[in-house]
């Protein structure tokens, strides 16, 4: 049901799905009332009929009938006031005394002989007049004037009188039926009305906000509309994480290229003033290098943004991947990197499979996240490795340098937003671990920091057995 801008209108469509049934249960009801009507105008005509049957037996019995009947039996038998249309009389000694030869009566086995009518229906067939169905009562009873005789006597009547009380009845129910059902409509169009009423302080609260994001839910919401609120609630929930999300990279943006900013300033303001070669060309070695600070930290933050990003569960779903194939093709895409940065980079792995869900483009960023903070802080000289280990909780994935390490009383702080360790001159930013974090929590995979059996740091990455199975035959 549309409403006249063309929207679909709930309450309509309530008062129609209504409608229809209530229609139908009064076609039903009607039907029904026909058919208890028509039963009872059968037990009140099949009663009269047994009567008048009985009644006309004992008046016939008292006759000294002599072959044929009396004219004032006979008068009563033709003029059936009550609509009796057939009759059979007929004696036992002289056969059929009066009424229509057509008419049988009830088979002797199945009526009494102690003058209880017996009820029965029947069709007529005549020559004059078409198939009749008849609905007939017999009743036998001795003849008192000659023992040894019988009358049995017949009276039928068709089914028209029947049927029309039964839609007599009918036609006096339809019109209180169809009342009650027009006040049963109404009542629920009154109730339909006050029902929906209860979405006003919803719809007002909702109308009043402007950057609120709160949950809608309250009390006063009706349990047939919580999945609504509770949907509504769920993108608001959203919302308020792409809003926080977006909020906390404005802050660490902000944050971190603040000083990078202020350097370029510095340089250029210092190249204005002692426009010498040597000035100028000490100056512009250090805005590059700040140049390249900066894109780097705006590289890493646009990275941890998408790593926290809800939506990315989304765009990119995971899938089976076999990382004893993956990593090796990775690290091979690293090695000129390694070879520049002086460090020895190897991988150790299984010949076999091993399968995760996962992510290749996040896993790619993983993986050169832990692969440049070795780079980066284990030196010269050093020695890389990255190895694959099945566990009894999963796929092991492990980084491990032979550097200087980092102080055990740091390690549980690792993988936090901007942290770096004391002491360390190397230029960072301090979110590539925080990146390798946000990254394996998505695979539902734990990270952990330890000290590596050389001395370096040694990071391992637990995920969990892939839930598709696939055959390595």
């Amino acid at each position: 049901m549309l409403e006249p801008d063309g929207r679909a209108s709930l309450r309509r469509r309530l008062l129609s799905s209504l409608l229809v049934p209530l229609m139908v249960l009064l076609v039903i009801e009607s039907l029904v009332t026909y058919g208890g009507a028509l039963i009872y105008s059968n037990h009140v005509h099949d009663r009269d009929l047994a009567d008048d049957a009985t009644t006309l037996a004992q008046m016939l019995s008292q006759e000294d009938l002599g072959g044929q009947i009396s004219p004032q039996a006979r008068f009563l038998l033709e003029y059936a006031p009550e609509g009796h249309n057939y009759f059979n009389v007929s004696s036992q000694r002289h056969g059929l005394l009066a009424g229509t030869a057509e008419l049988k009566p009830a088979p002797l086995s199945g009526a009494t002989e102690d003058g209880e009518p017996q009820m029965y229906s029947t069709t007529l067939y005549t020559p004059t007049q078409k198939r009749r169905e008849l609905r007939a009562a017999t009743v036998r009873i001795p003849n008192l004037h000659d023992p040894s005789d019988q009358l049995t006597v017949t009276m039928a009547e068709t089914f028209h009188d029947r049927h029309q009380r039964a839609r007599e009845i009918l036609l006096l129910s339809i019109p209180a039926q169809a009342i009650l059902i027009a006040s049963v409509f109404m009542l629920v169009l009154y109730g339909v009305r006050v029902g929906l009423r209860q979405l006003d302080p919803l719809t007002a609260r909702l109308a009043s906000r402007e950057h609120d994001l709160a949950p809608i839910g309250d009390a006063d919401v009706p349990v047939e509309i919580l999945p609504l609120t509770r949907t509504i609630d769920g993108l608001f929930a959203r919302q308020r994480g792409m809003l926080a999300l977006q909020e906390r990279f404005i802050a660490d943006a902000a944050h971190q290229l603040k000083t990078p900013l202020a350097g370029l300033r510095v340089h250029v303001e210092r190249a204005q003033a002692n426009p010498t070669p040597e000035t100028v060309t000490d100056a512009l070695q250090h805005i590059l290098r700040l140049t390249q600070r900066a894109s780097r930290t705006s590289s890493q933050l646009l990275a941890l943004t998408r790593a926290q990003s809800p939506e990315l569960n989304d765009s990119s779903p995971l899938c089976l991947l076999d990382l004893a194939q993956l990593v090796p093709d990775l690290l091979g895409m690293r090695v000129h990197d390694a070879i520049a940065a002086g460090v020895d980079l190897g991988y150790e792995g299984p010949e076999g499979h091993v399968w995760i869900d996962g992510d290749r483009i996040s896993l790619q960023e993983l993986l050169d996240n832990l692969i440049d903070n070795s780079l980066r802080y284990a030196g010269r000289d050093s020695v890389l490795t990255v190895s694959l280990a099945a566990q009894a909780d999963g796929t092991c994935l492990a980084v491990e340098d032979n550097g200087p390490g980092v102080p055990p009383a740091f390690l549980e702080r690792l993988g936090e937003r901007f942290f770096r360790v004391p002491g360390i001159t190397e230029e960072g930013t301090g979110l590539g671990l925080a990146i390798v974090q946000r990254i394996a929590e998505r695979h539902h995979a734990q990270v952990r920091y330890l000290a590596g059996n050389s001395g370096g740091l040694r990071v391992e990455i637990v995920f969990p057995p892939a839930r598709t199975s696939r055959s390595t035959g």
